[in-house]
């Protein structure tokens, strides 16, 4: 007995149980948003990391490299690569910390500032196509549902604490 082969590979498959499974549905969604994102992002050293360093780096008082390293779930030895890229695009900058010389605090640059702005928008572009299908009222709850999962999931999450310092 031979097995008949699909004319496309590439053809999504569908039925209503996989329709209804939050893992595919959960899947499809963030994939669709990774591949826009990453257009976005790709200008930006670290990518989607970069952009969630900067963000930190222009909320609230400036942190530390290993404050932020733990908030975000990164290693600290890849946060500092990561913010000397950022660094030598001209993004951000670390200075001494006054209370403690062996640590040093990351603050957005003027140049970082309008750079995330910028990147801001066109992400808030990117999350407009994907949510094209809602209703306002929708999109804000499906933001205000993923955003209690989330922290559920991982608590002291971005989701969860707008600044780690």
């Amino acid at each position: 007995m031979r097995l008949s082969t699909p004319a496309r590979y590439d053809a999504v498959v569908t039925t209503p149980a996989v329709e209804s499974d939050l893992g595919w549905a959960l899947g499809a969604v963030f994939r669709g948003y990774v591949r826009s994102a990453e257009k976005v992002l790709a200008h930006l050293p670290g990518g989607p990391r970069g952009f969630q360093v900067l963000t930190s780096a222009t909320t609230g008082e400036p942190c530390s490299q290993q404050t932020l390293a733990r908030h975000l779930g990164v290693d600290k030895t890849v946060m500092t690569y990561l913010i000397d890229d950022l660094e030598r695009a001209g993004l951000v900058e670390r200075r001494p910390d006054p209370t403690d010389r062996r640590a040093r605090l990351l603050s957005a640059t003027a140049a970082g500032r309008a750079h995330l702005a910028e990147t801001a928008a066109a992400l808030r572009r990117v999350e407009d196509e994907i949510l094209a299908p809602l209703a306002p009222a929708e999109r804000d709850l499906l933001r205000d549902l993923l955003r209690k999962l989330a922290t559920r999931q991982e608590p002291g999450s971005p989701c969860e604490v707008a600044s780690p310092c």
